[in-house]
This record gives structure tokens, C-alpha cells and sequence, in this order.
């Protein structure tokens, strides 16, 4: 399932980013942070019961505001709301209801999103201030009371998050679609290969397209299979995102890989391999998600024998990152190759969700290690007992050893590459966990 995103709103100075900061540095809740495109950071993995969400900051919105920076702003926060699985509208306790929240509320209540109200900077430690509770006349949600600086409320909080949610069986709108976003630099030609397919099958089943320069969905069925495309704002690297409503499109774009559950990576053929095509395909790999490098424009390259190998070749050299994710190369203006994307798609989402028979997958552990012999440091030998699958879309494995500090990363590579020559895991990413035995166990 995409990973659910958490939006948090409000006027500026309540305490947005001192909370989002809050929250991100602390050990139990954070998984991974991710730099935005902003000079800020605006995205961070939180975990809290088992569920793991994407937690977004925005700028503070001020309805009533002729100044410019302040109507983007306003735009960051619509696009962020617009992404988003629940909302978190936060309000500073001290300064009680004013009219501008009552401004952002008529907002956020068009949204129909799961709404908590976070009554900010109530920082003496006991029941919800007084004050707070006339936030209750916004009709929007339930009101709780924070202080992102002393720490306090933090639990109930992030329980009412959890509990706003989506369900984790995919049920939904797009339930049983293979989610797939379009990411690359401007000018590659992703919206072109989405009229290229559209155009060519002519099975598309709906339409939802977002504002300019948002992401765009379009869901359609081939031969069965549903896929919803998620196009969007080309991605460029961050000292050229000048435009403040360019570095929006930019979030929109991270948003949709995390929305997906695969990527197509799409590469101009003229320009080669760049280094924010690099950037763009780590994030994906980093979001865990399957990948299909699509080399467009293929009609404009020059060909003789072993072309085709040659570029590929040098794919591998500078996106090695992620070698084992399948490399097709196509033109959206002709419709080459368009076709085979779909069954690329296929399979690297049956890829993405395999699991190993827990006994074949030891048998190919043993062999590994006979093969080639565990590194040792000061006389201290590895030892690998077992190994056992414990998640899919990524694959990710668990791997019980006798000193974890002793599993330098190009023997885990090694393991990793065994596992992907002995089983089919093209164009998804590996997690490989290392733990001692009995930790966890």
C-alpha cells in the first residue's frame, strides 16, 4: 500500500515547524527524513504503532494576504492538503480562536479530510487550557492540546493520527490498481508517454486531472489489469527550482512516489544520464519503490550495431544504484516500445511483492556463505545462522548473526546480489536487516 501522507496546516507562527522539527528528531517516532525541495525540510518518515506515514510542514497560510510570497504559500498548503490522508490543523492556544483561523477552517473543511485541530504552545503540563477549547467552535475536528516545545501531548497526538489513517488492505478508491508515477526532469516527455498511452489503448476509465502543474491521475485498464499513472511536474535540480510555485511542483512530484508503488524513471536520450536523473532514481529506490528506467526520445539517436548495449551500459555505470532495475528504451512521439511498458510494469510489481520459501531461501544462504566466507575483524569471525522474509513491496529480509557490527556492507551486498541471481527480484530494491540471534527473535 502507498504510504499515507499527514499534512500540517495552519496560520504562520503557531508552531508548524517547531512541532515537524520536534517530531523529527526524535528516536522513537522518525524512520528516515527526506530533504525537500525548499532550503527547508518539509518531508519525514514518522512511525508510531507499527504504521509509517509521511509527515509534511507547509507555510503558514494567510487567506486575506495580497502579499505574493504569502498567495504561494497559500498554494504550498492547498497542494499539501490536496496529497494528504489526514490533516493536522494546528492553532496557537495562546492567541485563542482568531478570524483568520476561522479562514483556514472554512479551507480545510472543503477538503473532507480527517481533521485534528492541535491547539499549540500549551505548555504547562495538566488539562487542556481553557482557552483551547473555544477552538471547538471551528466544527471541524477533535482538539487537542500540544507543546511542540516541552514535548507535552505528544502521545495522545500521534494516537489520534494513527487512528485518522487509511485502512492497510488497500481498500480505497484505487483498490487492486497498480499505482505508477512518471518522474524525471522537465521536457523528457512524461506527459507525452501518458497521451501515447491513453491515446494507443483507449481504455482509459477516468480522468482526474489536478491544478497546473500538479500531479495528474489517470486511471485506465489493460487487458484486465488496472494502473493508475500519476504524471508529474518535472523535477529539477534544487539551485534551479527558483519559481516559488515551481519548488510546489516539485513537492507535488516527491508526493507522488510516495504515493506509487512503482516508478518509471524517464531519461531524455539526447542528454544521457545527468546527475539529477541520479538524484531522482535514488529517491525512488530510497522510497522503496520498483523502478523502470525509460530511455525516451529514442528516435532521435543515431544507431548502429550495439547502440542500444553501449547506452545501457553506461546506464549501469552511473545509475549502479540501482542495477537491477530493467532499462527499455522508447519514443512517446512514435509509440516505440510504449506497448511492452505494461508487462515491464507487471512483473516488476509481482517482483516487488514475492516471497521466498523460507527453506529454499536458507539453502541459497548456506550456499552463499560456502561460496565465499564471512569477514572476521580482530580474529572475530561472522557467523550466519538463518535468514527469513519479513515484508514485501520491498522485498526485506532479516538475516540472524552472532555480532552484527561484523557484517561489513559488501558482504551484505554480496547476499543481496545472491538473493536477486537466485530469485526474480528485477527492478525492486532489497532491504536486508542484520540482527543478533535472540534480538527480536
Amino acid at each position: 500500500m502507498a504510504k499515507p501522507i499527514v499534512a500540517i496546516v495552519g496560520r504562520p507562527n503557531v508552531g508548524k515547524s517547531t512541532f515537524f522539527n520536534y517530531i523529527s528528531g526524535r528516536r522513537i517516532a522518525i524512520v528516515e527524513e527526506t530533504p525537500g525541495v525548499t532550503r527547508d525540510r518539509i518531508y519525514a518518515d514518522v512511525e508510531w504503532r507499527g504504521r509509517v506515514y509521511a509527515l509534511v510542514d507547509t507555510g503558514g497560510i494567510e487567506p486575506d494576504s495580497d502579499d505574493p510570497i504569502m498567495a504561494q504559500m497559500r498554494r504550498q498548503a492547498q497542494m499539501a492538503i490536496d496529497t494528504a490522508d489526514a490533516i493536522l490543523f494546528m492553532v496557537d492556544a495562546r492567541d485563542g480562536l482568531t478570524s483568520a483561523d476561522k479562514d483556514v477552517a472554512d479551507l480545510l473543511r472543503r477538503s473532507g479530510k480527517p481533521l485534528i485541530v492541535v491547539a499549540n504552545k500549551a505548555d504547562r503540563p495538566g488539562p487542556m487550557p481553557a482557552e483551547a477549547y473555544e477552538f471547538y467552535d471551528l466544527a471541524v475536528g477533535e482538539v487537542l492540546a500540544i507543546s511542540s516545545v516541552q514535548g507535552l501531548g505528544m502521545g495522545d497526538l500521534l494516537d489520534a493520527i494513527h487512528a485518522c489513517l487509511p485502512p492497510e488492505d488497500g481498500s480505497g478508491e484505487e483498490g487492486g490498481a497498480i499505482k505508477v508515477a512518471i518522474v524525471g526532469k522537465p521536457n523528457v516527455g512524461k506527459s507525452s508517454l501518458v497521451n501515447r498511452m491513453l491515446g494507443e489503448e483507449r481504455v482509459i476509465t477516468n480522468d482526474a486531472p489536478g491544478t497546473t502543474r500538479d500531479a495528474i491521475d489517470a486511471s485506465f485498464e489493460v487487458g484486465g489489469d488496472r494502473f493508475v499513472f500519476i504524471d508529474t511536474a518535472g523535477i529539477r535540480r534544487k539551485s534551479k527550482v527558483s519559481a516559488p510555485i515551481e519548488r510546489y511542483s516539485v513537492m507535488r512530484a516527491w508526493a507522488a512516489v510516495e504515493r506509487a508503488d512503482l516508478c518509471l524513471v524517464v531519461i531524455d536520450a539526447e542528454e544521457g544520464v545527468t546527475e539529477q536523473d541520479a538524484k531522482i532514481a535514488g529517491y525512488a529506490r530510497e522510497a522503496g519503490k520498483g523502478v523502470i528506467v525509460l530511455v525516451n526520445k529514442w528516435d532521435l539517436i543515431k544507431k548502429d550495431t550495439g547502440t542500444a548495449d553501449e547506452y545501457r551500459a553506461r546506464i549501469r555505470e552511473k545509475l549502479a544504484f540501482i542495477s537491477y532495475a530493467p532499462v527499455m528504451f522508447i519514443s512517446a512521439l512514435t509509440g516505440q516500445r510504449v506497448r511492452g511498458i505494461f508487462g515491464a510494469l507487471k512483473s516488476v510489481y509481482a517482483n516487488a511483492g514475492f516471497r521466498a520459501p523460507t527453506g529454499l531461501l536458507n539453502d541459497t544462504l548456506i550456499e552463499a556463505v560456502a561460496t565465499a566466507q564471512p569477514p572476521s575483524d580482530r580474529g572475530k569471525r561472522l557467523k550466519i545462522y538463518y535468514m527469513a522474509q519479513i515484508g514485501v513491496r520491498p522485498p526485506s529480509f532479516v538475516v540472524f548473526v552472532n555480532d552484527a557490527d561484523l557484517m561489513h556492507y559488501s558482504y551484505a551486498r554480496y547476499i543481496e546480489n545472491t538473493l536477486r541471481r537466485a530469485f526474480n527480484f528485477e527492478g525492486v530494491p532489497i532491504r536486508l536487516v542484520t540482527r543478533e540471534r535472540g534480538e527480536g527473535a
